[in-house]
């Protein structure tokens, strides 16, 4: 039996334990995409001895509780030889429901080796792949500043859709990053995207945080509400089988076409529009230990390393204290898809809403 989401349903109520990490396991990256706010921060010298250890996982993977959603993220997160291993830690002492892995997809055999060995030892959770797809052709090349990106993503959708046959538990789908120099090309991407027979899933997240060329950031609301829609017609028109597969599936679908409303809007009225539980049910893990409430967020609640590997001592610092009450105090707002997707599944005042967009879905 699969671990279910709704295991966490109490959260709805008591918002006191992370449920939901987003663990950066690298800076490590074989592109050279100019719109990634994490390999443009202060510490880019950083180098992989710097990264927590297996061991040091073991030890911060057993300070949590069960987790809801994992997101693994970096740099280029199968670049760790011991990803799958990191996998089976969490799998073992969490029993997260999903657990997240995106990819530039430049490596298609290894991608596809790390993903069926982690499928075989994590066969209780949904194993969610996407393959990051900015462009079409050169313009993806382009885009991402590294050519041949393409043509290698396309390998690895094909080589990783031989495994879904085997493995129910397996979702593969595509992301797309909605910046200035691709949001002209909205509507060829997501039209190659719906004739990719294997891909069941596209989301769009929007260019975000302190880049080096700001000019990615100069996005027209207008092209992006175009985008969502787009996405949304696709859910509401076209049949099951074009959403995710695992138990639950249309709620996270109606919720991503609340969640993409809800960015469209903070666009356009620049302000926070619900609750935000960055620091309650999200944390951020930086592959040296560093932990953050949200990816947006500067300032972090501090080292794990610090803190004897034991996430539940670090919340209790007084410099994570100070931090956590003060993003309630703040007037920050983000536009952060990982974020909001807890802010309104957690959030029973959106519930009439989140049912509402539930009918529509095919």
């Amino acid at each position: 039996m699969m671990y279910s989401p709704f295991r966490h349903i109490n959260a709805v109520f008591s918002k006191r334990h992370p449920i939901h990490l987003t663990f950066f396991v690298t800076r490590q990256c074989n592109a050279a995409c100019p719109f990634c706010f994490y390999l443009r921060t202060a510490d880019t010298c950083q180098s992989p001895a710097d990264e927590l250890s297996l061991a040091e996982i073991r030890k911060i993977s057993l300070s949590f509780g069960d987790l809801l959603w994992l997101a693994f993220s970096g740099g280029e997160i199968y670049l760790r030889d011991d990803l799958p291993e990191i996998s089976r830690v969490f799998y073992t002492n969490n029993r997260p429901a999903i657990m997240l892995f995106p990819t530039n997809g430049l490596l298609p055999g290894r991608i596809r080796d790390m993903t069926e060995q982690i499928l075989r030892d994590c066969p209780k959770s949904v194993i969610a792949v996407k393959l990051s797809l900015d462009g079409l052709h050169e313009d993806h090349d382009r885009l991402r500043r590294t050519p041949g990106s393409f043509a290698k993503t396309m390998e690895t959708y094909g080589q990783l859709s031989e495994l879904l046959d085997r493995y129910p538990h397996f979702e593969l789908g595509v992301n797309t990053v909605f910046c200035s120099d691709n949001q002209d090309q909205m509507d060829s991407i997501i039209d190659f995207v719906s004739d990719m027979e294997d891909i069941k899933t596209h989301t769009i997240s929007l260019v975000r945080g302190n880049l080096a060329q700001r000019s990615f950031t100069a996005i027209d609301p207008g092209k992006y509400r175009h985008a969502i829609e787009r996405l949304e017609e696709n859910l509401k028109t076209k049949d099951s089988s074009r959403t995710y597969r695992f138990r639950g599936a249309r709620i996270k679908a109606a919720q991503d076409v609340l969640q993409r409303n809800l960015i469209s809007r903070t666009l356009d009225e620049g302000k926070r529009l619900i609750p935000c539980y960055a620091g309650s049910l999200n944390l951020v893990l930086t592959e040296s230990g560093e932990v953050y409430p949200c990816e947006i967020l500067g300032r972090g609640l501090g080292n794990i390393r610090d803190h004897g590997y034991n996430i539940q001592r670090l919340l209790l610092s007084d410099r994570a204290k100070a931090v956590l009450n003060s993003i309630s105090d703040s007037q920050c707002y983000c536009t952060h898809e990982c974020n909001l997707m807890t802010n309104i599944l957690f959030n029973l005042r959106l519930y009439p809403t989140l049912a509402r967009e539930y009918l529509y879905i095919k």
